[in-house]
């Protein structure tokens, strides 16, 4: 059974001067419009992810609340680290998931976020099929031939201004 990987970058936060500090930022009334239209997506390709490795970030976990119901409602690690956490942080992060469930959903940040869907879709030839500096809730979905990141292929990509 080939390894799924959904990327997507959390919804539309509050601007960082309407809020305390930058991890409380949550979504704005788009931001969560913009969560369950790409729910929506998700849930028409019938994925369902044994694992969630979410940005503990208020926007993130906001973001993934909208997920969960039409995912399944898999378990989630909130790790610290995945707050902002690097392209390199994400794929040792989906890699070691990897090795305990097959299908795994990651909610996060830019530039790590992004810059790991660009980076999977390179490797496939299909960069130009993810939008430029991959907008708030952008998802790209990547089915995997084994528990490595090396040979991807790119299954669906959902921006919320489609």
């Amino acid at each position: 059974m080939d390894r799924i990987l959904i990327l997507m970058r959390h919804a539309k936060a509050v601007d960082r001067l309407e809020a305390d500090d930058d991890f409380q930022r949550g979504l704005t009334p788009r931001g969560h419009e913009d969560s369950r239209k790409a729910a929506a997506a998700l849930a028409t390709l019938g994925l369902k992810p044994e694992r969630a490795l979410v940005s503990p970030a208020w926007r993130t976990r906001q973001t993934f609340d909208h997920l969960a119901p039409l995912l399944g409602e898999p378990p989630i690690d909130d790790p610290m680290a995945l707050y902002h956490a690097s392209t390199e942080m994400l794929e040792r992060a989906a890699l070691g998931a990897f090795q305990h469930v097959p299908q795994i959903v990651m909610v996060g940040h830019n530039p790590g976020i992004g810059g790991l869907a660009h980076k999977l879709a390179a490797r496939c030839g299909v960069r130009e099929a993810l939008p430029m500096g991959y907008p708030t809730a952008t998802v790209a979905v990547f089915a995997l031939a084994d528990a490595s990141l090396n040979s991807p292929t790119l299954i669906e990509v959902f921006t919320a201004s489609d």
